[in-house]
């Protein structure tokens, strides 16, 4: 047993991947057979551009009794996040490389998902039903969610996340930094919203820019993408299969009657280790 005067204990080094979605980047961490390592601290310290790896989401790879894995996400500002469709992508592409498989399934705080690979070499996940009941998404309170009183007439969706959603005339002349913590904070969204500015190039063609709670702007979002289409085919802009150009890349959705499919490239870009220096300095 260890007395008050025993040196602390030097923390072990903890594997990581660098992935990344259509520029949309993810620091994922495989906790399979250990009890998970994450923690509101060390997701923000790991979610640092300068003195960390830098991220939009970290991933968590969990076991699962019911699905193949399962998966916790984390915002860069060290907050919870409900889904990540880009990650969940990159994540279901490494384990069907892993598993020798084109298929699988996981679960995630929306529930139990499912990935496969394209012929192409693209990874389709099912995000599942849209949430479109004020509560569900949630709102702070009943309202019309197809046109919330906030200016701009935005849409509310939600996809495992909130999300706010704007249909603008050039999504390309939005200030994100400028338009997107206001409506984030809202009193409107009791827990944040990722907010989404999307214009019209044909209908089944958007270009989509995405402010995202906890994270600020992105070059992509696979919830958010989901959401402005489903937003977009109930205002009547759109059908139900729509590719959407994001600033980090093209992103497809196809809202079919099992769920709605995300569908787009993946990246395993590098390898690391986080030192036990580094870990045991936070």
């Amino acid at each position: 047993m260890e007395n008050a005067l025993s040196p602390p204990k030097t923390p072990s080094p903890i594997a990581f991947m660098k992935m990344h979605g259509a520029g949309n980047d993810f620091v994922i961490i495989d906790s399979r057979e250990r009890d998970a390592v994450m923690t509101a601290k060390l997701a923000q310290a790991l979610g640092d551009r300068h003195r960390g790896v830098g991220f939009d989401q970290l991933a968590e790879i969990r076991d699962s009794q019911t699905a193949d894995f399962a998966l916790d996400f984390w915002n860069s500002d060290g907050s919870r996040a409900g889904a990540c469709g880009n990650a969940t992508r990159c994540v279901s592409d490494y384990m069907m490389q892993e598993l020798g498989r084109d298929a699988l399934s996981l679960t995630t705080e929306r529930g139990q998902l499912h990935a496969v690979r394209l012929p192409n070499g693209r990874v389709s996940v099912n995000m599942g039903a849209p949430q479109r009941d004020w509560s569900e998404i949630p709102l702070s309170h009943a309202t019309d969610t197809m046109h919330l009183p906030l200016p701009g007439d935005p849409v509310a969706v939600g996809m495992g996340n909130p999300h706010c959603v704007f249909f603008v005339a050039d999504a390309e002349a939005v200030n994100l930094p400028l338009e997107g913590p206001p409506i984030e904070h809202h009193p409107l969204f009791p827990q944040r919203t990722n907010v989404e500015f999307a214009h019209l190039i044909a209908p089944d063609h958007l270009r989509m820019r995405v402010w995202e709670r906890g994270a600020g702007v992105t070059l992509a979002c696979g919830s958010g993408t989901c959401a402005t289409v489903v937003a977009a085919h109930l205002r009547g802009l759109t059908g139900k299969s729509v590719t959407v150009e994001a600033d980090g890349g093209t992103l497809h959705v196809d809202w079919r009657s099992d769920g709605v499919w995300l569908t787009g490239p993946t990246a395993h870009v590098m390898d690391g280790t986080l030192t036990p220096a580094f870990l045991a300095a936070l």
